[in-house]
């Protein structure tokens, strides 16, 4: 083999990898949200079920649920809690919200990954609304509350009595752009 052929082979592996690196970047936040949806992972769940038995709140107990935001160096709005530290009865709903601030000139589109520590909490802490849900999108100089209920499952063990919930927010207003692009040439489509 030539040289040249040996050059095109690496930039043709390398370029490959660079599309296989982007596309995964691309896809992981859909990924994680499908899999949070069939696992239950991190507590992602929806209590829309009328059949379901009201939540019996143990006044005996609390367990401290610490919130904490993440910072991520390649976003860079001001995220926190608006209130860092609950102390709440299994089965009482809690509501709470996060504070978030687009200092750029542009606006811009968010999506939350939550994390629960220790793993073993993430089972019982139960999200009934959550912006980790949903894409947040955020004018430029424009502040948003994002709200969140959640409850402790009854059910946890007694040797769990404090929880931290962290939320890392992503930049996601390209891959938000794309998405709009895409339905709206779909939408083109179905009306041709």
């Amino acid at each position: 083999m030539s040289l040249a052929a040996d050059t095109k082979k690496l930039v043709a592996r390398l370029v490959l990898g660079t599309v296989l690196m982007f596309g995964f970047g691309f896809a992981m936040v859909p990924i994680y949200n499908v899999f949070c949806e069939i696992t239950g992972l991190n507590g992602k769940i929806t209590r829309t079920g009328e059949s379901e038995q009201p939540l019996v709140v143990n006044q005996d107990r609390t367990v401290k649920v610490r919130f904490i935001s993440v910072f991520n160096e390649e976003m860079p709005w001001e995220f926190e809690p608006m209130q860092k530290v609950y102390r709440v009865n299994p089965g009482q709903m809690q509501q709470t919200a996060f504070i978030a601030t687009n200092p750029t000139a542009n606006n811009m589109v968010a999506q939350a990954i939550p994390s629960v520590s220790p793993s073993e909490a993430a089972q019982y802490l139960q999200k009934v609304n959550c912006f980790c849900f949903d894409r947040q999108p955020l004018d430029a100089g424009a502040t948003a509350e994002m709200p969140m209920v959640f409850f402790i499952d009854p059910e946890i063990p007694e040797h769990l009595d404090s929880i931290t919930l962290s939320y890392t927010l992503f930049d996601i207003t390209d891959q938000q752009q794309v998405a709009e692009a895409k339905n709206d040439n779909n939408d083109k489509r179905s009306t041709l």
